[in-house]
């Protein structure tokens, strides 16, 4: 569904991904790991080509999208959920969600608001209130409703579980599972390995920007080699 080929992409003269490449299979959900300053946050923008590679290729369902402006990215069911969140701070939660609405698309998930707040519990019961008088962790939650609001069939998630407590990171993890079970495919950046283990098929590895490790949590499981050298700090 997602593929990855020899991406490399820059911040002026920095070159943060260096020949990065990986794949994703519609339905999986595959989280993207490494330590900070690996080149995650930088992947995920690079997919939404909001960093535009200075070569290679991201193709989605077969088609070459280096290069295209990122609204016409999210039409063809690209969601992203930054790690700064950036939900709208003086506006409600239901107005939050609004905000995110897009057409209907064959195919996915139709997510209305009530299925959203049946999904997150927490923000059904704080609808009224501004994005301000939430937690870290129900902005979190608001921002991957926001985000489904546009019916995605593709999420990627940068460091969901960042900076939430526990029990939050828990309802993250049951969150991510249903999603996968509606059909979504999802690609999730993150430290947490265990969370990681909780809620992924597969893993991707990067350590300066490449591609260390890909495969299944299984083999990464039976490479505890390759865990400690990108993933211990």
């Amino acid at each position: 569904m997602l593929e990855l080929s020899d991406i490399n992409s820059f911040y002026g003269k920095a070159h943060v991904l260096n020949d990065l490449g990986f794949s994703v299979a519609r339905g999986q959900v595959v989280a993207l790991l490494g330590r900070n300053g690996a080149g995650k946050t930088t992947t995920m923008k690079s997919i939404m080509q909001m960093v535009v590679p200075g070569s290679g290729s991201v193709r989605y369902n077969g088609q070459d999208i280096t290069g295209w402006p990122t609204h016409k990215v999210a039409k063809l069911g690209l969601g992203y959920v930054p790690e700064e969140r950036r939900i709208f701070t003086d506006l409600t939660v239901t107005e939050n969600l609004e905000v995110g609405r897009q057409p209907a698309r064959d195919g996915t998930v139709q997510w209305t608001e009530e299925m959203l707040f049946e999904l997150f519990p927490n923000l059904a019961e704080r609808r009224g209130n501004r994005g301000k008088a939430l937690s870290g962790g129900e902005q979190q939650m608001l921002t991957i409703a926001r985000t489904l609001m546009g019916n995605p069939s593709f999420v990627l998630l940068d460091e969901p579980s960042e900076g939430i407590a526990p029990v939050i990171v828990e309802q993250m993890a049951h969150v991510i599972t249903q999603l996968k079970a509606d059909g979504l495919t999802v690609l999730l950046s993150e430290q947490n390995l265990h969370f990681a283990r909780a809620v992924a098929d597969r893993a991707v590895i990067i350590e300066g920007g490449t591609t260390k490790f890909e495969g299944t949590l299984a083999e990464l499981n039976a490479h505890p080699e390759i865990r400690d050298a990108y993933l211990s700090v």
